[in-house]
């Protein structure tokens, strides 16, 4: 499975940003996680095709996934953003057997 990202870039504290990746093929979980510099990588959200949707604490409230299994592509619109959402985000995939899948990490810098 192949994964393609875009979206990203810079924006202002208080702004919007969307991400999308596109899927070579349908897989069970796709979402999106973050690393910081100096930090862990961490969960951002994720979704399944069933449309279950799991958030980290952090961006509860102000981010949204959602995905389009007609085109295997999930979207997550970044809103209230703030420095601390400063990094690099990456797009991951799951499939039902577990195995998993990365895209190319696209940054994401939160500054006035």
């Amino acid at each position: 499975v192949q994964l393609q990202a875009s979206g990203g870039g810079l924006v202002q504290p208080g702004g919007s940003l969307r991400l999308s990746c596109a899927a070579s093929e349908s897989i069970f979980r796709m979402g999106w996680y973050r690393q910081a510099p100096g930090k862990q990588r961490e969960l951002v959200a994720r979704i399944t095709t069933g449309g279950i949707t799991n958030y980290g604490d952090s961006v509860q409230g102000r981010f949204t996934i959602s995905r389009d299994n007609a085109k295997n592509t999930v979207y997550l619109q970044m809103n209230s953003l703030k420095p601390e959402d400063t990094a690099v985000y990456y797009c991951f995939a799951r499939s039902i057997t577990w195995e998993d899948y990365w895209g190319q990490g696209t940054q994401v810098t939160v500054s006035s």
